[in-house]
């Protein structure tokens, strides 16, 4: 096996186990997360360049909010809802023992 062939390997095997981690911790927020009221602090735009030169806009967004024992917690939001910005208010999820990732809460 090459070095090329094993630098594959590792990093397909590296970005499968980052998908399943982020998959089974989404599924423990929406099944067991705290709902609580948040603000859109700051919204990062990064440019993303592909090989034929053309260039993308991505973006994440930040909120604050308060978990349940009174802690404020700033945190990337995953899955954002279309057309928030920065002082939109919205309800989240998020897990007692890792505040600092939330989801959009499910109505």
């Amino acid at each position: 096996m090459t070095l090329e062939t094993i630098l594959i390997v590792v990093f397909a095997v590296t970005v499968c186990g980052v998908i399943v981690f982020t998959v089974f911790r989404n599924k423990a927020i929406r099944r067991d997360g705290i709902t609580a009221q948040a603000s859109v602090i700051r919204i990062e735009e990064s440019d993303i360049s592909d090989s034929d030169g053309s260039s993308d806009s991505t973006y994440t967004y930040y909120v604050s909010y308060r978990t349940a024992d009174g802690q404020t917690v700033e945190a990337r939001l995953g899955n954002p809802p279309k057309d928030i910005h920065v002082g939109s208010v919205l309800r989240i999820q998020y897990l007692a023992d890792k505040p600092e990732f939330v989801l959009p809460a499910k109505d």
